[in-house]
């Protein structure tokens, strides 16, 4: 395995697309239970040793307020309990009930007319956010469902949702880092502004992420052609799952649109020229630049 000991400053490991071919790719499985099995905080024999990636599901023909939905890892564990994983950056106000949607459609899809209730298997949920979310007073935070007065009894632990706020995560960790704790190094790794050292001891520490490191910087060293070409690709594939359902070319072209603008603010958001997003999205330089405005007076 390659060992790179930095980063490109611009690219952050938190960019759906470079998270999708860091974890949800066949190929991956190194990465990705390492980083469920730090969520989840499972260590020594506890651990899961292994994870199945399962294909990016889309719930694009059942849309909220005409927003596609899709997921940025599915991944299934020993026993049968699937994990979804969802990263994001900016807040839309709706996370809480945006999780909620993800869970049931997930439920919904999986059990066949007929199929007793017993056959549905776990389902655990795990966002990232970048903006402070949930108003809990930690970082990580991990919700069931619970008795309002008897809050020690669970209704069912076949729901499980975990959210991890990298803002809180940023201002605690000058006070509580524990590089110890394999959470810790993996937000440190995600985190674009971590220092070199810690980087490096994370990296030495953690075969997972060093995987993961490994992977990224394959993505990312690639030439400006080969990265564009293969960004396109997924963009187009991510357009195909959001908008396959629809019924009328207006609204598929609508919907492809509002997604392009959507990844031109997260590009923008990570530091991206605006050369460097017209190339990616196809949108001119105006819209680009008109959206940094509208970013800077928010």
């Amino acid at each position: 395995m390659k060992y790179f000991s930095a980063r490109p400053s611009k690219y952050s490991p938190l960019n759906n697309f470079l998270f999708h071919k860091i974890f949800g790719e066949k190929g991956d499985e190194v990465q990705l239970l390492g980083f469920i099995n730090a969520v989840l905080g499972k260590q020594g024999n506890g651990k899961f040793i292994a994870v199945e990636i399962l294909e990016i599901k889309s719930f694009a023909a059942d849309m909220i307020g005409g927003k596609s939905c899709v997921l940025d890892v599915r991944a299934k564990l020993p026993g049968g309990a699937l994990v979804n994983i969802e990263v994001q950056l900016r807040d839309k106000y709706n996370m809480n009930r945006r999780s909620l949607f993800y869970m049931g459609r997930e439920y919904a899809n999986l059990l066949n007319a007929g199929d007793d209730y017993i056959r549905l298997p776990d389902l655990i949920a795990i966002n990232i956010v970048n903006y402070d979310f949930p108003p809990t007073r930690g970082f990580h935070s991990c919700f069931h469902l619970r008795e309002d007065v008897e809050n020690g009894i669970i209704l069912t632990k076949a729901l499980e949702i975990h959210y991890i706020n990298m803002v809180k995560y940023r201002k605690q960790r000058k006070n509580s880092l524990c590089l110890d704790d394999p959470l810790h190094r993996w937000l440190e790794w995600f985190d674009r502004n971590s220092r070199p050292e810690i980087l490096k001891e994370v990296l030495k520490m953690d075969y997972s992420i060093l995987t993961a490191e490994d992977r990224y910087n394959i993505v990312t060293n690639m030439d400006g052609d080969e990265w564009i070409a293969v960004y396109n690709r997924w963009i187009t594939e991510y357009d195909r799952k959001c908008d396959i359902h629809s019924a009328h070319e207006k609204g598929l072209a609508k919907g492809i649109e509002k997604e392009r603008r959507e990844i031109a603010r997260s590009l923008l958001a990570e530091g991206s020229t605006p050369e460097f997003v017209q190339k990616i999205t196809g949108l001119d330089l105006n819209a680009i630049n008109k959206l940094t405005e509208q970013m800077r007076k928010k």
